[in-house]
């Protein structure tokens, strides 16, 4: 029972510091952006170009693509 736990905490461990690092440090520039799911993109979001150009459609900046499920947040600047 004491492996297990010990081999639990260390691959949530893992884990933690692994999106921890995949987030980076954020910028003045990053803290004051304002996301929202896309409207009008359909389908899982594969390329960020796509995104983007459907999120200019509904008058944002910009897109990116994320979650596990890969959809579509349109951004721009708050």
């Amino acid at each position: 029972m004491a492996k297990s736990m010990r081999f639990f905490a260390t691959v949530l461990l893992l884990a933690m510091l692994v999106m921890a690092t995949e987030m980076g440090p954020m910028t003045i520039a990053e803290a004051r952006r304002c996301e929202s799911k896309s409207q009008r993109f359909r389908g899982p979001c594969v390329r960020e170009k796509n995104c983007a150009a459907v999120c200019e459609t509904e008058g944002f900046s910009g897109g990116d693509c994320r979650g596990l499920r890969r959809r579509c947040f349109c951004t721009r600047p708050c």
